[in-house]
């Protein structure tokens, strides 16, 4: 029986001592799935930072840098996937996109996802839970190098300048972020109507090929902490939407 390739990802995302996002969330269900993960924090915290007080460290450009090139001096840059979420810094996300593109060099098979956690809605109201400086640097650098993007309504929009009230709108803001490069676009929650009521939540998908195929989910609302990363995971109704 062949061995089966090892697929090893690159993972720069967020960690806590208390609780489970970032790195600490997606480590051992990536592992379970069979991926091999390498971890860079790129901010070290108490806890996350929906409490009322937090503490911590948040990783800067040169320190990024220190470490990516502690793996190229030993031969082990080699990555199937990076998966980049939370991060406080702008020159630490510039950094991103520098390291993302010398592995598409090496790899041009190699598919980047990006979560770019920015803020959400609470009550109706979006706020944005990171330096707004860290915006245009998504816009115009991260997400045209992206394959797959994963915001949620709130980031979509803040993406876009676009609101989404509709289905129809979720649809132009989906093509919108086709257009500024990933081919896989999930918006991983919204405020659109769910059909089976209120403990459930709609999350829209898009993938631009040769073609454009668009796909509306209702997930349950206990799930929908996890449903940025695994939303194939979840028990979840899928139906095609009308381009």
């Amino acid at each position: 029986m062949e061995e089966e390739e090892e697929c090893r990802v690159l993972s720069i995302q967020s960690h806590v001592v208390r609780g489970y996002v970032g790195n600490k969330a997606a480590t051992f269900p990536l592992q379970v799935l069979g991926f091999e993960i390498d971890t860079v924090n790129s901010v070290q915290f108490s806890n996350h930072t929906g409490y009322d007080h937090w503490k911590g460290q948040v990783l800067n450009s040169n320190e990024l840098h220190e470490l990516y090139e502690g793996l190229k001096l030993n031969n082990v840059n080699h990555y199937d996937y990076v998966l980049t979420g939370y991060t406080r810094d702008k020159s630490f996300l510039a950094m991103v996109v520098d390291i993302v593109q010398e592995l598409k060099q090496q790899n041009s098979n190699l598919v980047y996802v990006c979560d770019p956690v920015m803020g959400d809605k609470w009550s109706g109201e979006g706020y944005m839970y990171v330096p707004e400086d860290l915006l245009p640097v998504y816009k115009d650098n991260v997400v045209p190098v992206a394959d797959i993007i994963t915001p949620n309504q709130f980031e979509a929009e803040l993406l876009t300048g676009r609101k989404i009230h509709t289905e129809k709108e979720a649809i132009e803001v989906m093509d919108m972020l086709h257009n500024m490069g990933p081919e896989t676009v999930v918006i991983t929650s919204s405020d659109l109507q769910a059909p089976s009521g209120n403990d459930y939540l709609i999350a829209l998908g898009s993938q631009r090929r040769n073609t454009t195929q668009m796909y509306k989910a209702q997930i349950a609302e206990t799930y929908k902490l996890y449903s940025k990363k695994y939303l194939s995971c979840n028990p979840v109704s899928l139906e095609s939407m009308d381009l």
